[in-house]
């Protein structure tokens, strides 16, 4: 990885790199616990039981004091499993009071008609509960554990009952590829407001999956493609991890003229408008990318946004390396800093799951 500067202009943002946008999604890991044993997780050490480094109700309140003093940012509520925080309701009222607006990421599995209530309640803009294949064998496979599925499409019937917005969440590689459009089927059958396909990143856990099992890059254009075609029905549809997306469906006209070339459209947005916090306050550009920029028990969220390094070098597409720094698209797609960190090391370098060759 490169070297950290530490050097600051009077912008607060490193010397030579562009200043810092607004922080538009906040997604804070708020525990590590789980109660599945999900083999794509980008965690390596889940687990069933409290302590481990999460931090306390008070550290957590003022994490979202520091939040809301940037500004409006969705807050999104993930894990490990966040329902198995005993807190949350406490911390989603305090963000909500704060005028944040927030989401909740969940595996759906733990939610009974009581704690769909529950819920409903807090407030959350949408529930995004996570659904790897479009039947209970291809999802339970990939979660580890069985019937996971089953009480996944339960816990979402749940929140549909007391009407709560839900999302659904789907990792995609070799093992449900070939089910989108089942997949888009289950959603709408679900009452889905929204369907957003992750496609898989090789950290954590992911990184012992087989490569035989991840997308080759020609397989990753098939399923942008697919998006392109079924776009434009009542159901939101979105790639996410997929910043070669971009590209391919301003080549079908569907983005906007203005959004082209712009950091708001960009397709990896890590460290552009997206941070990730962990269960312990560290902070990462996302999720799926280990490169600390500083921790939010030390320091404030907006300080670390503005001055981090790691975040400056992210935001400007000149430290670019390899194919995405020599590629035409890099303004609109950016490659993903993920997958090029845990392929090569290094996450300036270029995106192997690309199959554009430059210049060509």
């Amino acid at each position: 990885m490169p070297a950290e500067r530490n050097a600051a202009d009077r912008h607060g943002a490193p010397v030579g790199e562009p200043a810092a946008g607004p922080l538009r999604v906040l997604f804070w890991e708020s525990t590590s616990r789980c109660n599945l044993s999900c083999m794509h997780c980008r965690r390596q050490d889940v687990w069933p039981t409290a302590g481990h480094d999460e931090m306390a109700t008070d550290q957590a309140r003022g994490m979202l004091d520091d939040v809301a003093a940037m500004g409006q940012p969705l807050v999104i509520f993930s894990g490990g499993e966040p329902l198995m925080r005993d807190d949350w309701p406490v911390l989603a009222a305090h963000a909500r009071a704060k005028g944040l607006p927030i989401a909740l990421a969940t595996n759906g599995t733990l939610i009974d008609a009581d704690l769909a209530g529950r819920i409903a309640a807090a407030g959350f803009r949408r529930v995004a509960v996570s659904l790897d294949g479009a039947d209970a064998q291809t999802h339970d496979t990939l979660r580890g554990v069985a019937g996971a599925f089953d009480a996944a499409v339960a816990g979402i019937a749940h929140l549909r009952a007391v009407g709560q917005a839900v999302q659904i969440n789907a990792t995609i590689a070799a093992h449900n590829a070939g089910q989108l459009d089942r997949l888009y089927e289950l959603a709408e059958s679900l009452e889905a407001e929204a369907l957003h396909l992750f496609l898989l990143v090789p950290v954590g856990c992911g990184a012992k999956i087989a490569k035989t099992h991840q997308l080759a890059p020609n397989e990753y254009e098939r399923v942008y493609e697919w998006v392109c075609r079924r776009r434009g029905g009542a159901l939101e549809l979105r790639p996410t991890c997929a910043p070669r997306y971009h590209v391919i469906a301003a080549s079908h006209g569907q983005l906007p003229q203005h959004s082209v070339g712009s950091t708001a459209s960009r397709g990896c947005l890590a460290g552009v408008a997206v941070a990730f916090v962990s269960h312990r306050g560290e902070v990462f550009p996302c999720g799926y990318l280990p490169a600390s920029c500083g921790n939010v028990q030390r320091q404030s969220i907006g300080d670390i946004w503005r001055r981090s390094a790691v975040l400056g070098r992210l935001r400007n597409y000149d430290t670019l390396t390899g194919t995405c720094g020599r590629c035409e698209h890099k303004s609109l797609c950016g490659g993903c800093r993920a997958r090029a960190y845990a392929a090569r090391g290094d996450y300036l370098a270029g995106d192997p799951a690309c199959a554009w060759k430059p210049g060509t």
